[in-house]
């Protein structure tokens, strides 16, 4: 059954350019993985392995990203598994990995180790020969600051050495990265990015509800997000198209919005 209804965002069918959402699987059953395909499998873009789980669970990778892949959405192994590769100058192995597992998308990151910017842009050109690539920019560790025009700095790099889209790091808590420690939204960073780099290009990572709903008001429904929940997915598509209370008048047009709730008609009851 399919309901139409005026005044909503366009979402336009996979493979989409902008609007992903990137879900991020921690470490799920085949069964979790089937049941998570059927009910929420055509708003997933990306999946993430997350960290290292894809070495946790070798028994259960191949067919999980088997299943991923006939529903048509992208995996990839998180940038930390990358870093423990690279950090053990295991380059070459993650390649082969990458290989056996018939991966086509890689995501690179610095987040957890100290590497070099320009071996970090190395590693980009390489592996762009093979796989889409995503580079994640951020630290990891709480109480590490980047200053924004290196933020910037690094993300233009990035993209002109090859990647498909850059991560703006915020772990998978939201604490850390573009956002403050209590979870709320660092603007005057996010702002400095969005004015130099075009939104389509970056994915925001944002776990909780409330950094879903502020970034849909920002930049609107054809925001990349990443690091989303399983069972978050269809809220966050629900959010996006103005199905929820968050953003239930974000989309309509000026003459519907005057019916706000007014609190002021409570009073007197």
């Amino acid at each position: 059954m399919e309901i139409k209804l005026p005044y909503m965002p366009d979402r336009p069918e996979k493979p989409r350019k902008n609007g992903i959402t990137m879900m991020m699987d921690k470490g799920l059953s085949i069964r979790e993985v089937e049941n998570f395909i059927e009910t929420a499998g055509k708003y997933a873009d990306i999946v993430k392995l997350g960290f290292g789980t894809a070495i946790v669970t070798t028994d259960l990778i191949e067919t999980k990203i088997r299943l991923y892949q006939e529903a048509k959405i992208k995996v990839y192994l998180g940038g930390t598994l990358f870093e423990v590769f690279a950090i053990r100058g295991m380059f070459d192995e993650y390649l082969k990995l990458l290989e056996k597992l018939k991966l086509d998308t890689a995501e690179i990151s610095d987040g957890s180790m100290y590497m070099p910017h320009e071996q970090k842009l190395d590693y980009i050109r390489k592996l762009s020969r093979y796989v889409t690539v995503l580079s994640e920019v951020g630290s990891k560790q709480k109480g590490v600051e980047i200053p924004d025009e290196i933020w910037i700095a690094m993300m233009k790099t990035e993209l002109a050495e090859g990647s498909w889209k850059v991560i703006a790091e915020a772990r998978e808590s939201g604490t850390v990265g573009i956002y403050h420690k209590d979870g709320s939204a660092n603007e005057e960073l996010i702002s400095h990015i969005t004015g130099q780099i075009d939104s389509e290009k970056i994915l925001w990572e944002a776990p909780t509800g409330k950094q879903q709903v502020w970034f849909i008001k920002l930049l609107g429904a054809a925001v990349n997000l990443g690091n989303i929940a399983p069972v978050d997915i269809i809220p966050l598509e629900c959010l996006r198209l103005g199905l929820r209370g968050d953003t239930f008048f974000d989309f309509l047009p000026d003459e519907l919005k005057n019916y706000r709730p007014d609190s002021d008609k409570y009073k007197a009851l």
